[in-house]
C-alpha cells in the first residue's frame, strides 16, 4: 500500500495533497470508534509519508490529522495501528528524515498495540541494519525489540522465530544488539540515593530504560528473554561470555540460574586470551578510571562484588589478562584495597597476582612487579599473627606464592637487600603449619635471586642460614640447608659446615640433602667433577670448623665428657675432612708438605682423638680410628710420633666393642711402635703377649681379639724395622700366636693366623724352638688344626685363615712349607662360599708372586684385601693395575715349584672338573692369578691355555662361573698380544653365532650334575633329577635306555645357551677394546644379537644388550644396513625346533618391522605373514603370545603400505598382490581360530585403506568373504537350528537372527567396502565368480550374503549391469524358486527384482510369466512367487506396471490360499501393487474372472476352494458391479457344486450365496428360472450329511431366499425344513442330556446327518420373510410346531435365540400384513392363528426366561413376548385370554437382573392387564 501511496503522492501537487488530507481528516472525524482501526490502518502511513512535502500547509494538515489520531486512540488501546506498513515506511530508503522521525514514533506506539504473534514476527526484522539508523532511533528500536523479547520469549522461543534471529549472527548489527543486551543484563533497579548501577554509566542506563522504569517481573522477563534469544543465536563464545557472566550473578534467581547454565555450556569454547574480550571484562571490573577523562554521564561504575568474583575466575585462566597493563594492576589493587572489598575478593586478587607473576611478560612485570610486591608486603603486615578463617589463610598462601614467583621472574628486586630473606625465614617460624609448605617453596624460589648478590649480602646471609639451620621448625632447617647447598659454591666452608650440622637432623629429607651437599652421596651439587673445584682446601675447612667450635681441640679434658655434636655430625665431618685431606695430599704428592699443613694435620689428630670420647657411637669410633690410620698412611712419621705418646690410650681401645675400632687401634699401636726405641718396642710387645697369654676365661673376647691383632701388627713392625729387634721377642710372639691357633676356637684362631700373616708379610716366620726339637716350621705344627678350621662352617674365619696362608708364604723359602699351604688352600676347592674362594684365590696369588701389595700397605693403611679392592674381581682391570702400579715385586725364584703345582691343579683338575663347584673354584682362582699377577712372565706364557679354559667355562651352569670366565676373557684380551686378541675375538664370535669348534670333553661320573635341580621336574617317586646317575635311572625305569641321549642333547643345548650368555659378558668388555677387529663379523653377529636381546631368559637379554651397546654405535644405521640378513635369520629361526628361538625371533621381528617402507620389507612380506600365523598356532603358549604380537605388527605394517593415502599407488598394488591372495587362501581358510580372526580383521582394514589398489583382487576377496560368512559362523547356531523344532524355537526367527549376526560381522563390512570400488573391468571378473557361488555356495549366511551382495552391486553399478542381466536372471530365478530357506528365498527374490529393473523387455516379460506360473505349484513355488512379486513391486515397479494384467489375477486369487503364510505374503504384495482395491478389481475384472473360472475347473480341490473364496471377495468388494461377469461365475459354480463332496467345497456354496446376493437382479433378468435352479441345488446340498458343508448350505439357502425374495420359495423350502426340524426334535427327545452333553453330542455327531437347528431356524425366518400371509396361515400348525421345538428345553440357548428371532419375524410379518390382507381373510382364521400363537408360545417364552441364565436370551424373549401380546391385543376382543400369565411375569420381574429385560417384562405385564379375560 505504501509503495502505491508514495508513488501517487509524488505525482500530486501540494494543493492536491492538502485537499486529499482534508478529506482524510473529514473521514476521520465522521468515523465511529468501532471502524476507526480499519481507517487508521489505511490513512496513517499515507499521512506520515505526506510529510515529505515541503509545503507548510501540507505539513500543518498532517500534524492536524496526527493530533486527531492521537486523541482518538490515546485511551483506546484496543485500537491497533498498521505496524508492518509503518515499519516499511520507516525503512524505505527514499523516506525523508522527517518521515522517519514521525514513523518511528508511531512504530513504537504500534508495537504496544499489536497482537503478540505480530510483534514476535516483526521484532527480529527491526534489528536488521540497526547499525545504520540514527543513534536515537537505535535506542528506540532496541528498546522495542528487548521489550518484545521479554514479553514473548521469557519462557521459550519457537523454531521459526529463532531462525529470524540467527540471521543477525553474520551482520554488523550484532555488536550493537549484544552491547544493549549486556547493559540490560547488568541493569538493576537504582538505589534510593541515585547513581548508576554497577557496571553501567548514567548514559547507558538512560539508553536502556528510556522514560520507563524497569523493575520486578518486567525486568526479570526481559533478561530471561535476552538469554533465551542469545542462547539460540550460536554466537562465538567471546561475544556472549560477558552477557552470560553478568546474568549468572543477577539478583533474580531465574536469571542467575539460566545465566549459569549458559555460562557453563559456552565457557569451554571461549577464548579468554582474546584482547577485545579481556578489555570488555576489565571495563566491567574496574569501571572507567580517572586516567580516561570520560564525561561524568559516560563514566562506567565498577562491577559489584559478585560480578567481580566471577570475573576473577576468568582472569585467572587468561594470559592476556595477565598482560593488560595498567588494567591488570588496577584490578589487583581493586581486589586488595578497593572500596567494599571482601576477604574472598582479596584471596582471588592474590590468586590472580600469582597468575600474573607466572604468565606476565617480563617488560610488563618490570612495571607492575615492584608496585604489586609492596602492596603484598603491606597486606601481609596488616594480618594478625595467625588467621583462623580459611580465606585469610588462602590469601596468605597466594601472597607467599606470588613472592616466590616474582623472585624467579625479577630476581634483581631482592639481591641487594636481605630483608625479604629475613622476612620469609621469620614467617616460616611464626606462621601456622598449613602455610609453611607454601612459604618453604617461596624461600626455595628466592634462593636463586640471591645467587649473584654482593659479597656483603652473602656474608649476612651466612649468619641467617646458620641461625636457621639450628631452628626448631624443620621447614626452617630445610630451607637454610637448601640455600646453603644452592647459593654457594662447593668450596664455601660456612655452607659445608651447615651441611655437617644438618647430617644428624631428625628429618630424613634434611639428612639426605646434607649428605648430597657434602658429596657423600652419588648425587650431590652440580659442580665440576675436577677435584680442584669440588672440595675446599683441607686447611681452610678444618680452620673454619675449629673456629666455630674451638673446644674440639680440648681432647684430654673432653675425653670423658659429652660430645659437642651428635655422633652423626662427627661422622660426616670426619669423612669430609679426610676426603679433603686425601685430595690435597694427592695434589701435593711430588711436593714437600708445608708446616701449615702439618700443623693442621696435627690438629686433625686432636679432633679425631676427641671424636673417640666415650660418649660417641660405635660408628663414630670406627670412623675416627680409620681416619687416623688414613692420616698415618700419608704422614706416617707424624702419626707414629703422635701415637707413640698415646700408647696407653690406644691399648685401652684394644678392648673396644667395635671390631673396626679394635683393628684400627691395633694398626695405630703397630705404627706407634715404630717411633719407640727397641727396648720400648720389645717391652710393649712383651706386655701384649702377656695380656693375651692369660687364661681365656679371664679375658673378654674383645680384649683377646684386640690383643692378638696388636701382637701381630707390633711384631710385624718389629721384624720390618731396620735394624730388626731381637728374634727372641718375635719368636715369643709367633709361639704365642701358634698356641692360640692350636688352643682357641675358630674366631680367635683366625685372628691369630691373621697376626701370623702380618708377621709373614714382612719376612719368613721364625722356626718354633722347644726342648724336643731345634726348630719346627709353623705350618707343620698347625697343619692338622688348620685343616679342621678350614673345613669348618665359620666362613669369616676360613676367609681370614686362607688370606693369612698367602701372607705367611709370600716370603717363605721352604718347599715343604709351601706345599702344606697349597694343600690347605686346595682343600677349599669344593667350598660353596664365594667369599672363601675369593680369599683362597688371593692367597694363591701371594704364593705365585708379583702381587701388587707391599707390607706398608697392609700394616700402615686401611687395607683389607685385594678382593674387596677389586670388587671381588669384577672391577675394571686398569683401576687395580693403576692403583698398584708402584708395588714392589716379590722373589721370583723361590716360588717356581709352587707355580707349577698351582697351574697343574688348575688346568688338570679344577677347570675341567666334572663338578661345577670345583670348576667355579678353578675359575675364581685362575681369574685371581691373571688379575693380581697378570704381568708375571709365567702368566704371559700360559695365556693361550687360560683363554681356552675360560672359553670352555662360558657355558657353565653356574652364573658366577660364567661371569668370571667372561671377565677373565676380557683380561686375557688386554694382557695378550695382537694374535691372541684376534684369536679371542674369533672364538667369541663363533660362540655367539653357534659355529664354535667342539669343546674339550669332560668325563662324567655318577654324581656329575647335568641339569640344575628342578629344571626338568621330579622323578615318579618324587625325588630330584639332576645328576648323571639319576638321569640314567630314570631312563631305565621308563624302559627307554636311549632316552639318556635325548637328556644329554638337552643338556648340550642348555650349555650352548649358557655359553652365549657367558660369551656376551666377555664380549661386551672386549668389544670396547677390540674396535675395528670386529667389523668383518658384524654381518653374522648383528642378526643374532638382535634375536638374543629378545630371548626369554632375562639374563641372556641383559648380556646381549651389553654387547649391543658396546659394539654398535648407531643402532638404527646398523639395522638398516643389515636389514635383509636380519630378516633372513629371524624368519628362519621362527621355524626353529627350539621354542626360545621361535619366541625371540617373533618378538624381534615385531619390533624390527615397525615404520618400515615397502622397498625394505616387500620381498619378505609373505614370509612374515607365514611366520606370524605359524607362531600363532605354536604348541607353546609364550610363542603363541609372541606370534600374536608379531601378527599385530605385521598387520599394522601391511595396512600402512597398502594404504594409498600413505604409500605410493604402485607400491600399494605390489603389496596388495603379495598379501591379499595369501590371506584369502591361507589365513581366512585356516583351521586356527586366532589366525582366521586376524586375517579377517586385516582384510577388512585393507579394504578400507587400499582403495583402487584392491580392484585386481576384488573377485577373490568378495567370494572369500561370502564363503566366510558361513564357514566362520559359530557352529553352535547350526546345531540349534537343526534342533529348533524340538526346543520350541521358530526356524525362521533363528534364520533371521543368524543373518543379522552375519551382516554385523567384519566380513560383511568388508563386502560393503568392496562395492564402493567396483568398476566395469572388475565387474567382468566378478559376475562369473558370483554365479559360481550362487550355484555352489553352501550355508545360509553365504547364500543370503551372495544374494544381498548382488542386489547391492546392481544398485551401485546401475546400467553397467545390463550385459549380465540375462545370465543373472536365468541363474537367480530357479534358485529363488527352489531355495528351501525362507530367508534365502527372500534374498534371491530381492536380487531378481533388482536385476529385473535393468533387464530388457523380453527378459522382463519372460521372468514375470514364469513367476506368475509358480502360483499353481507346490508350497515352495507359491512362496517364491509371492516373494518375487513383492521384490518386483518394490524395486522394479515401473516394469511390473506394464504386466499387471498377468500379475493381478494371480495375486488376487492367491490371497485366499489355506496356508496362512502364503496368503499373508500375497496379501502384502496385493497391498503393494494396488492403490485402491475396488478400482483395481474393476480394471482387471475380466482377467480375474477368467482366471477364477480356469482355476475352479481345475482338478485341484485347493484351487477350487480358493476360487470360491475369491468369488466371495469379488462380490463383497464390487457388489452389483460384478453383474457383467456374473454368468461365467454362476455357471462354473452350478457345474461344480453337484457331485461328490471334498474338503473345502463349502467355499463354493459361500460363493454362490454371495453371488446371488450381489447379482440377484441380473440373474433373474437373464434367466427367470435360474433362481429356482439355484434353490434346488442348494436344497439338495442341505441334505448332505457332512456338518460343515451342510451348515454352509443352510447359510447359502438363507441368503438365496432373501436375495431373490420369491414367495414361491416358502412352499418349496418350508416342508423340507419342517421335516428336518421334526427329525432333530425326535433325536433330541430320545436323549435325556444336559446342556453340556448336548454340546458334546452335537460335536460328536457332526458327520452323521445332524441338523444345525439354529441355521435351520434362520432359514425358516427367511421363508417367513418372503412368504405370503396366506401361505403362512395355511401352514400355521407346522409353524407353531417348529417354533415350539426350537424353544423346547433340549436345545442350546443359541437355538432358542434363533427360534425367538423367527417368532419375532412372524409377529412383525403378521402385524404388517394384518392391515393389508385382513379383508381377504376370514376373521376366524386370523384371530384363531393369533389366539393359538399366543397361548402356545407365551408359556415357552416364560419358560426360557426362567430356565436359561443368559441375559441375551432374557432380553430377546421379553421383546418377543411384548410383540406377541401386541399382536394378540388386536384379536383379544374375539378371543379372551384363557390363562393369566401376569403372576408368572411378576415373579420373573422380581428375579430379573437385566434392566432392559425387566422393562420389557413390565410392558408385557401392563399390556396383558388391559386384555379381557374369560374370568
Amino acid at each position: 500500500m505504501e509503495g502505491s501511496s508514495s508513488s501517487s503522492l509524488v505525482s500530486k501537487s501540494d494543493g492536491e495533497l492538502e485537499e486529499m488530507l482534508d478529506r482524510m481528516l473529514t473521514r476521520l472525524a465522521l468515523c465511529d470508534d468501532s471502524k476507526l482501526e480499519a481507517l487508521v490502518s489505511k490513512l496513517l502511513p499515507l499521512t506520515i509519508s505526506s510529510l515529505s512535502s515541503q509545503s507548510p500547509s501540507v505539513r500543518n494538515k498532517v500534524l492536524e490529522i496526527l493530533s486527531h489520531v492521537n486523541k482518538r486512540v490515546k485511551h483506546h488501546h484496543e485500537i491497533g495501528l498498521p505496524l508492518l506498513e509503518l515499519w516499511k515506511l520507516y525503512t524505505d530508503p527514499a523516506a525523508s528524515p522527517m518521515v522517519r522521525n514521525f514513523a518511528i514514533v508511531y512504530v513504537e506506539m504500534a508495537f504496544e498495540r499489536a497482537p503478540a504473534k505480530e510483534r514476535e514476527d516483526i521484532a527480529p526484522k527491526t534489528l536488521e541494519n540497526v547499525s545504520k539508523f540514527p543513534q536515537q532511533h537505535q535506542e528506540i528500536i532496541l528498546r522495542i525489540a528487548i521489550k518484545v523479547i521479554g514479553e514473548c520469549h521469557a519462557r521459550q522461543i519457537s523454531d521459526d522465530v529463532s531462525v529470524k534471529y540467527k540471521s543477525l549472527i553474520a551482520s554488523q548489527d550484532k555488536e550493537i544488539f549484544l552491547d544493549f543486551c549486556l547493559h540490560m543484563l547488568l541493569y538493576q533497579p537504582p538505589p534510593q540515593g541515585g547513581g548508576s548501577p554497577p557496571g553501567l554509566s548514567v548514559f547507558q542506563v538512560n539508553r536502556i530504560t528510556g522514560k520507563q522504569e524497569l523493575k520486578g517481573d518486567m525486568l526479570t522477563k526481559r533478561k530471561l528473554g535476552i538469554l533465551n534469544v542469545i542462547g539460540i543465536m550460536d554466537f562465538h563464545g567471546e561475544s556472549v561470555y560477558p552477557l552470560y557472566l553478568a546474568a549468572s550473578v543477577d539478583s533474580q534467581e531465574p536469571v542467575a540460574k539460566r545465566g549459569e547454565e549458559l555460562f557453563k555450556k559456552n565457557a569451554s569454547s571461549t577464548n579468554l586470551d582474546d584482547p577485545k574480550l579481556i578489555k570488555r571484562l576489565f571495563l566491567l571490573f574496574n569501571g572507567t578510571t580517572a586516567t580516561e577523562h570520560a564525561a561524568p554521564e559516560h563514566s562506567v561504575a565498577p562491577g559489584n562484588i559478585a560480578l567481580k568474583m566471577k570475573l576473577m575466575s576468568g582472569f585467572c585462566r587468561s594470559i592476556a589478562a595477565a598482560n593488560s597493563f595498567p588494567a591488570t594492576l588496577q584490578c589487583i589493587f581493586g581486589c586488595m584495597y578497593g572500596s567494599g572489598t571482601t576477604l574472598r575478593l582479596k584471596q582471588m586478587g592474590m590468586e590472580f597476582t600469582v597468575w600474573v607473576f607466572k604468565h606476565g611478560k617480563i617488560d610488563q612485570l618490570k612495571l607492575m612487579g615492584p608496585v604489586i610486591l609492596n602492596a603484598i608486603l603491606k597486606m601481609l603486615d596488616g594480618f594478625t599473627g595467625s588467621e583462623a578463617d580459611s580465606l585469610s589463610r588462602e590469601t596468605k598462601t597466594f601472597s607467599f606464592q606470588a613472592i616466590g614467583l616474582i623472585a624467579q621472574r625479577l630476581p634483581q628486586l631482592f639481591r641487594e637487600k636481605t630483608e625479604m630473606a629475613v622476612r620469609l625465614f621469620n614467617a616460616l617460624k611464626l606462621e601456622t603449619q598449613s602455610l609453611r609448605s607454601t612459604i618453604q617453596e617461596a624461600i626455595v624460589s628466592l634462593a636463586a635471586a640471591y645467587k649473584d648478590s654482593p659479597e656483603n649480602i652473602l656474608r649476612d646471609l651466612e649468619v641467617l642460614l646458620l641461625e636457621n639451620s639450628l631452628a626448631e621448625q624443620n621447614e626452617a632447617r630445610f630451607c637454610a640447608l637448601r640455600w646453603a647447598t644452592s647459593l654457594y659454591n662447593s668450596q664455601h666452608c660456612p655452607s659445608l659446615y651447615i651441611c655437617m650440622l644438618s647430617a644428624a637432623d631428625p628429618k630424613l629429607d634434611i639428612r639426605e640433602l646434607a649428605l648430597e651437599g657434602l658429596f657423600l652421596k652419588e648425587e650431590g651439587r652440580s659442580v665440576v667433577s675436577n677435584h680442584d673445584h669440588k672440595y675446599p682446601k683441607f686447611v681452610e675447612m678444618l680452620e673454619y670448623i675449629l673456629k666455630q667450635q674451638p673446644k674440639l681441640l680440648d681432647s684430654s679434658e673432653m675425653r670423658g665428657q659429652k660430645l659437642l655434636f651428635p655422633s652423626q655430625v662427627y661422622v660426616v665431618m670426619i669423612k669430609f675432612l679426610v676426603k679433603c685431606f686425601e685430595l690435597q695430599m694427592e695434589e701435593n704428592n711430588t711436593q714437600a708438605v708445608g708446616t701449615e699443613f702439618l700443623y693442621s694435620a696435627q690438629r686433625m689428630c686432636l679432633l679425631l682423638e676427641h671424636s673417640l670420647a666415650f660418649e660417641g657411637s660405635a660408628e663414630l669410633h670406627a670412623c675416627a680410628s680409620k681416619a687416623l690410620v688414613s692420616v698415618g698412611s700419608y704422614l706416617p712419621e707424624m702419626v707414629e710420633v703422635y701415637c707413640s705418646r698415646k700408647v696407653v690410650w690406644l691399648r685401652r681401645l684394644l678392648s673396644h666393642t667395635d671390631l673396626s675400632t679394635r683393628e684400627s687401634a691395633s694398626r695405630l699401636l703397630g705404627m706407634a711402635s715404630c717411633a719407640l726405641s727397641d727396648a720400648e718396642s720389645c717391652s710393649l710387645l712383651s706386655e701384649l703377649i702377656a695380656s693375651v697369654s692369660q687364661p681365656t676365661q679371664k679375658l673378654r673376647f674383645e680384649a683377646h681379639h684386640g690383643g692378638l691383632c696388636a701382637v701381630g701388627y707390633v711384631s710385624a713392625h718389629c721384624l720390618y724395622r731396620i735394624p730388626a729387634v731381637s728374634k727372641a721377642v718375635v719368636q715369643n710372639a709367633v709361639k704365642c700366636l701358634v698356641d692360640v691357633v692350636n688352643l682357641e676356637t675358630a674366631p680367635l684362631a683366625s685372628v691369630a693366623m691373621e697376626a701370623l700373616g702380618h708377621i709373614g708379610i714382612c719376612g719368613p716366620l721364625p722356626l718354633l724352638v722347644n726342648d724336643s726339637s731345634p726348630g719346627t716350621q709353623v705350618l707343620e705344627v698347625l697343619q692338622e688344626k688348620l685343616s679342621k678350621l678350614l673345613s669348618g662352617d665359620d666362613i669369616k674365619s676360613v676367609q681370614i685363615i686362607a688370606l693369612s696362608l698367602g701372607h705367611i708364604c709370600s716370603h717363605e723359602m721352604s718347599s715343604s712349607h709351601l706345599k702344606i699351604a697349597l694343600d690347605l688352600l686346595f682343600s677349599l676347592s669344593r667350598s660353596k662360599a664365594e667369599e672363601i674362594l675369593f680369599a683362597a684365590g688371593e692367597a694363591l696369588s701371594f704364593l705365585w708372586g708379583d702381587v701388587p701389595v707391599t707390607a706398608d700397605m697392609i700394616l700402615k693403611t686401611n687395607y683389607t684385601s685385594l678382593s674387596t679392592d677389586s670388587n671381588f674381581l669384577m672391577r675394571e682391570v686398569k683401576s687395580v693395575s693403576k692403583k698398584f702400579s708402584d708395588a714392589k715385586t716379590g722373589d721370583e725364584d723361590s716360588h717356581v715349584a709352587s707355580r707349577e703345582t698351582i697351574s697343574g691343579k688348575l688346568f688338570d683338575t679344577l677347570l675341567y672338573s666334572s663338578r661345577k663347584d670345583e670348576r667355579c673354584a678353578g675359575t675364581v682362582w685362575m681369574l685371581s692369578l691373571i688379575m693380581y699377577c697378570g704381568q708375571h712372565p709365567s702368566i704371559q706364557l700360559m695365556l693361550p691355555k687360560i683363554q681356552e679354559a675360560f672359553s670352555h667355562l662360558l657355558g657353565d651352569q653356574n652364573e658366577l662361573t660364567q661371569e668370571l670366565a667372561s671377565q677373565g676373557m676380557s683380561i686375557v684380551y688386554e694382557l695378550g698380544d695382537s694374535a691372541m686378541k684376534q684369536s679371542l675375538v674369533d672364538a667369541l664370535v663363533n660362540t655367539l653365532t653357534g659355529t664354535s669348534k667342539r669343546k674339550r670333553a669332560i668325563k662324567l661320573d655318577e654324581e656329575t650334575e647335568v641339569f640344575q635341580e628342578g629344571t626338568i621336574g621330579e622323578s615318579p617317586s618324587g625325588g630330584k633329577i639332576s645328576t648323571y646317575k639319576e638321569l640314567c635311572n630314570l631312563a631305565n625305569e621308563m624302559g627307554q635306555p636311549d632316552l639318556i641321549y635325548k637328556f644329554m642333547d638337552l643338556a648340550n643345548h642348555q650349555a650352548s645357551l649358557n655359553s652365549k650368555r657367558g660369551a656376551a659378558f666377555g664380549f661386551s668388555k672386549i668389544a670396547k677394546q677390540a674396535g675395528d677387529a670386529l667389523r668383518p663379523h658384524l654381518r653374522l653377529l648383528i642378526p643374532r644379537l638382535i634375536r638374543y636381546q629378545y630371548d626369554p631368559d632375562k639374563n641372556v637379554q641383559d648380556a646381549m644388550a651389553h654387547i649391543w651397546k658396546a659394539l654398535i654405535q648407531d643402532p638404527k644405521k646398523a639395522v638398516d644396513e643389515h636389514l635383509n640378513h636380519i630378516f633372513d635369520d629371524l624368519l628362519v629361526q621362527c621355524g626353529s625346533r627350539l621354542w626360545r628361538s621361535r619366541e625371540a625371533s617373533c618378538l624381534a621381528l615385531a619390533d624390527i618391522i615397525q615404520g618400515r617402507k615397502f622397498d625394505q620389507v616387500g620381498e619378505h612380506l609373505k614370509r612374515l605373514w607365514i611366520a606370524a600365523f605359524r607362531a600363532m598356532d605354536d604348541i607353546k603358549e609364550t610363542v603363541r603370545n609372541a606370534g600374536d604380537k608379531l601378527c599385530r605388527s605385521v598387520t599394522s605394517l601391511t595396512i600402512r603400505i597398502c594404504d594409498i593415502t600413505l604409500t605410493e599407488i604402485s607400491d600399494a598394488r605390489q603389496a596388495m598382490d603379495i598379501v591379499l591372495p595369501f590371506l584369502l587362501s591361507e589365513g581366512i581358510m585356516s583351521k586356527v581360530n586366532s589366525v582366521r580372526k586376524a586375517s579377517i580383521a586385516v582384510v577388512m582394514k585393507l579394504a578400507k585403506g587400499a582403495g583402487v589398489a584392491l580392484r585386481p583382487h576384488l573377485s577373490d576377496l568378495v567370494c572369500c568373504m561370502l564363503e566366510s560368512l558361513s564357514s566362520l559362523e559359530d557352529q553352535g547356531l547350526n546345531y540349534v537350528e537343526l534342533h529348533a523344532a524340538n526346543i520350541g524355537i521358530e526356524t525362521e526367527k533363528l534364520e533371521n537372527l543368524r543373518i543379522s549376526i552375519s551382516k554385523g560381522s567384519p566380513m560383511w563390512e568388508t563386502l560393503d567396502l568392496c562395492i564402493n570400488i567396483v568398476d566395469t573391468e572388475s565387474l567382468e571378473q566378478l559376475i562369473p565368480r558370483l554365479t559360481q557361488l550362487v550355484r555352489g555356495g553352501v550355508g545360509l549366511n553365504t547364500r543370503v550374503g551372495v544374494a544381498s551382495f548382488i542386489s547391492l552391486l546392481v544398485q551401485k553399478v546401475g546400467t553397467e549391469i545390463k550385459p549380465f542381466t540375462g545370465m543373472l536372471l536365468r541363474l537367480l530365478f530357479p534358485v529363488a524358486k527352489e531355495e528351501k530357506s525362507s530367508a534365502a528365498k527372500r534374498a534371491f527374490s530381492s536380487a531378481c527384482g533388482v536385476v529385473l529393473k535393468y533387464s530388457s523387455p523380453s527378459q522382463a516379460q519372460s521372468l514375470i510369466e514364469e513367476t506368475a506360473a509358480l502360483h499353481s505349484g507346490d508350497r515352495s513355488s507359491q512362496i517364491a512367487c509371492a516373494s518375487l512379486f513383492k521384490s518386483f513391486s518394490s524395486t522394479a515397479s515401473d516394469i511390473m506396471s506394464g504386466h499387471q494384467s498377468a500379475i493381478v489375477p494371480v495375486i488376487f486369487i492367491s490371497r485366499f490360499e489355506d496356508d496362512k503364510q502364503i496368503s499373508s505374503l500375497f496379501e502384502e504384495v496385493w497391498e503393494d501393487i494396488t492403490s485402491g482395491e475396488r478400482v483395481t478389481l474393476q480394471l482387471f475384472l475380466e482377467e480375474i474372472v477368467n482366471h477364477i473360472c480356469e482355476s475352479i475347473t481345475s482338478s485341484s480341490w485347493a484351487s477350487k476352494k480358493k476360487s470360491g473364496k475369491a468369488i466371495s471377495k469379488l462380490t463383497e468388494v464390487l457388489g452389483d458391479s460384478l453383474s457383467p461377469q456374473h454368468n461365467k461365475l454362476l455357471q462354473c459354480l452350478i457345474n461344480e457344486i453337484p457331485g461328490r463332496l471334498w474338503e473345502g467345497k463349502d467355499a463354493l456354496l459361500d460363493a454362490l450365496g454371495a453371488l446371488s446376493v450381489s447379482c440377484h437382479e441380473a440373474i433373474t433378468k437373464e434367466h427367470p428360472k435360474t433362481p429356482t435352479v439355484i434353490l434346488n441345488l442348494i436344497c439338495s446340498a442341505c441334505k448332505k450329511k457332512v456338518k460343515k458343508y451342510r451348515e454352509s448350505a443352510f447359510s447359502c439357502l438363507e441368503k438365496v431366499i432373501i436375495a431373490f425374495g420369491d414367495p414361491e420359495f416358502f412352499n418349496a423350502v418350508f416342508p423340507m425344513l419342517y421335516e428336518m426340524c421334526n427329525t432333530a426334535s425326535v433325536k433330541t427327545n430320545s436323549q435325556v442330556q444336559s446342556a453340556s452333553d448336548a454340546v458334546k453330542t452335537e460335536s460328536e455327531n457332526g458327520e452323521d446327518g445332524h441338523v444345525p437347528l439354529e441355521k435351520l431356524m434362520e432359514c425358516v425366518k427367511s421363508c417367513i420373510q418372503v412368504a405370503t400371509i396366506d401361505d403362512i396361515i395355511s401352514r400355521k400348525a407346522d409353524l407353531i410346531h417348529v417354533l415350539l421345538i426350537s424353544l423346547s428345553p433340549g436345545f442350546l440357548w443359541n437355538v432358542k435365540i434363533s427360534g425367538i428371532s423367527c417368532l419375532g419375524k412372524l409377529c412383525s410379518r403378521f402385524q404388517s400384513l394384518w392391515n393389508d390382507s385382513m379383508d381377504g381373510l376370514l376373521p376366524s382364521d386370523a384371530t384363531k392363528f393369533a389366539h393359538e400363537l399366543f397361548h402356545s408360545l407365551v408359556p415357552k417364552l416364560l419358560e426360557c426366561i426362567n430356565t436359561v441364565k443368559i441375559a441375551q436370551v432374557h432380553v430377546a424373549a421379553s421383546q418377543c413376548m411384548l410383540e406377541l401380546v401386541e399382536v394378540y391385543s388386536k384379536v383379544s376382543s374375539l378371543h379372551p385370554v384363557e390363562v393369566d400369565f401376569k403372576g408368572e411375569i411378576n415373579s420373573l420381574i422380581e428375579l430379573e437382573k437385566s434392566e432392559e429385560a425387566k422393562s420389557l417384562l413390565r410392558k408385557s405385564r401392563d399390556a396383558l392387564s388391559n386384555l379381557p379375560s374369560l374370568n
